[in-house]
């Protein structure tokens, strides 16, 4: 069992910077990948960001690629988000969750936290 609480939602202006955290607790949190995902009202969620705990190597979506970097501290056990740039499109509730694979869809995750708000106004 992997525990996710994420937090550092909030509301920016468009272009401003945001870092959302993750912190895992529980069972071997070096088993697993971490992603971040994202869920705007009426859409699917869909993958932002993934880090593969073991090794760091990691995969942004192309929609993020260049404004949001995904990274750990292995000693505080949190994966981050930073988000720089941000646009209205970003408005999305954000969630963590941490599976066996390094992998892109939600189907494969199994621990999820509870989802941190973010909402970008232009």
């Amino acid at each position: 069992q992997v525990q996710l609480v994420e937090s550092g939602g909030g509301e920016v202006q468009a272009g401003e910077s945001l870092r959302l955290s993750c912190a895992a607790s529980g069972r071997t949190v070096s088993r697993y990948a971490i992603g971040w995902f994202r869920q705007a009202p009426g859409k699917d969620r869909e993958i932002v960001a993934v880090i593969r705990w073991s090794d760091g190597n990691t995969y942004h979506a192309d929609s993020v690629k260049g404004r949001f970097t995904i990274s750990k501290d292995n000693a505080k056990q949190t994966v981050y988000l930073q988000m720089s740039d941000l646009a209205p499109e970003d408005t999305a509730k954000y969630y963590c969750a941490a599976g066996g694979y390094f992998a892109v869809t939600a189907r494969q995750y199994s621990y999820w936290g509870q989802g941190t708000q973010v909402t970008v106004s232009s």
